[in-house]
């Protein structure tokens, strides 16, 4: 069964298949993901986004990318899609805050219809753990411990935070939750470099695939490093429009690009259910 139409796709030389058929077949495609030369995991980034480039209304507990994509199924489906393929999932504060307390960043938990599918595809194909890690970048540490991410013994999560971040996160209780390690690294301002937290994840915890999945600040980080290597962006077909007194960030927030230094990206592939579009580019 058929989920996305595929309308263009740049990787059709691939003579041999990344996805098992059943995944296939709802993709309308295969799913080849390259490899970077460089010593650090291979960074891919997934959003949705509005016509007029809004990436979240920044509106209580409507903030979530669901809002935006209207819970659309081909969204949720690439999004379980892309955390089957990855070693690990990253997200900022912000992002894990926008969401429902219960989320998980499991594949199914974004697309459970698949979820027999996206487990064998790991198990089978890829040969990874039932579940990739999550990685929770915090500056100030101050998250909200009780969520369903932080208790669940089955999910193996990191925080990345400062020296006071860590601090924080001890004395909120991090230390007797199970699954959950807190990794310290230097900051500059509160901002911890995205070469550091790369270099941490391949080297504590063998990440070789990372899909970031935000807020628009982390990734403008990871933009303006120069380790983005690839950006798949739902389109979906709303308007949100913005005031000048009130905040609804665009994909990238926190750093401008001059033309002469703005990261260019082609075009990988265009996938297409009902008015959405999904677009796959990969840095130029």
């Amino acid at each position: 069964m058929r989920l996305v139409r595929t309308l263009i796709d740049c990787d059709r030389q691939y003579a041999e298949s990344a996805l098992p058929q059943e995944l296939r077949d709802l993709y309308d495609g295969d799913l080849h993901l390259h490899t970077t030369g460089a010593a650090r995991p291979f960074v891919i980034a997934n959003f949705v986004s509005t016509l007029d480039g809004v990436v979240s209304y920044e509106i209580k507990n409507r903030s979530g990318g669901s809002t935006i994509s209207g819970s659309d199924p081909g969204d949720k489906f690439i999004m379980g899609l892309l955390r089957a393929s990855a070693d690990a999932v990253m997200v900022g504060a912000g992002t894990l805050h926008d969401v429902s307390a219960e989320s998980l960043w499991t594949p199914e938990y974004a697309y459970p219809d698949a979820k027999r599918f996206y487990a064998e595809y790991r198990a089978s194909t890829l040969h990874k753990p039932e579940y990739p890690l999550l990685a929770i970048v915090s500056g100030s540490g101050q998250l909200e411990l009780e969520r369903a991410i932080f208790q669940s013994p089955t999910m193996r999560t990191v925080i990345i935070t400062t020296p006071a971040g860590k601090d924080e996160l001890t004395r909120r209780g991090a230390a007797t939750l199970n699954s959950v390690e807190v990794h310290a690294l230097d900051s500059i301002g509160g901002t911890i470099a995205p070469r550091s937290i790369l270099q941490l994840l391949q080297s504590q915890f063998g990440v070789k695939t990372l899909l970031h999945e935000g807020g628009p600040t982390l990734f403008g980080q990871f933009l303006a490093a120069d380790v983005v290597d690839e950006l798949f962006l739902t389109l979906s077909p709303q308007i949100a429009g913005r005031q000048r007194d009130v905040t609804r960030p665009a994909l990238v927030q926190g750093v401008q690009f001059l033309p002469d230094s703005a990261p260019w990206f082609q075009m990988a592939s265009v996938k297409e259910q009902a008015a959405h579009l999904y677009l796959r580019y990969r840095r130029a």
